[in-house]
């Protein structure tokens, strides 16, 4: 009589009656494909296991990347409507000053960030009352300051949107939170003929808000209608 013991009557049958489900279960699978590699002993040489080791790795990353897929393209959603909000939202104001107040205030928390800043370039700005934020959401510079900011001792033109992390935010944009900002986005802005630059400011506390690994295209859109929405008022 065979030493190998038989399987229950009720299991042998279950297995008959629904054989999809051994196949569907990774872990049983496995199972009986180890055994079957050890029953042939150490010097066969299973090339159909090894096809289907092979076959179950590419699965696994298939898998993986198709759940990395779908969330990306959920955050990209997000941030779709997130953009589209702050935007609705920069265009309700009646007045220069209402937009200042909201840029610093409600599109900041829109956008989620803990500063939201315009810094806008001035002729003859030299004392260091003029040079303070005026107010939450405006910095007046001498200038040339966007450039040098946007360039941090890099060489070459300044990109019109620079994502990086910093070890601390500068004073004059950031104000008394500058201690804490740890990763930035800069929007360089075209504020018209015979106008000097601007810059909208972006920062976190947390350095993983920004890095240069990031997609910009969101930030572009956003970008040309916030500096449409400032010619308007500056003009």
């Amino acid at each position: 009589m065979s030493s190998i013991p038989k399987i229950e009557d009720a299991v042998r049958a279950a297995i008959i009656s629904r054989p999809d489900a051994i196949l569907d279960d990774s872990d049983v699978m496995k199972a009986l494909i180890a055994e079957n590699e050890r029953s042939m002993g150490p010097n066969i040489v299973d090339l159909r296991g090894i096809a289907m080791d092979r076959m179950e790795t590419r699965l696994d990353r298939l898998e993986n990347t198709h759940r990395s897929v779908i969330a990306a393209a959920y955050e990209n959603v997000a941030g779709t409507q997130q953009i589209h909000r702050a935007i609705l939202r920069l265009l309700e104001p009646t007045s220069f000053e209402t937009v200042l107040e909201d840029l610093g205030g409600e599109i900041a928390d829109i956008l989620r960030v803990d500063v939201a800043k315009l810094v806008l370039e001035a002729e003859k700005c030299t004392t260091e009352r003029e040079i303070i934020p005026l107010t939450h959401g405006l910095t007046v510079a001498d200038p040339g300051f966007v450039a040098s900011y946007l360039a941090q001792n890099r060489d070459g033109a300044p990109r019109q949107i620079t994502l990086r992390q910093i070890q601390r935010g500068s004073g004059l944009v950031y104000g008394v939170k500058a201690e804490q900002i740890r990763s930035e986005a800069c929007l360089m802005l075209d504020l018209g003929p015979n106008r000097l630059p601007g810059m909208l400011v972006l920062g976190a506390v947390d350095e993983t808000v920004f890095g240069p690994h990031q997609g910009t295209d969101l930030l572009l859109f956003f970008a040309g209608a916030f500096e449409r929405v400032v010619r308007r008022w500056l003009s």
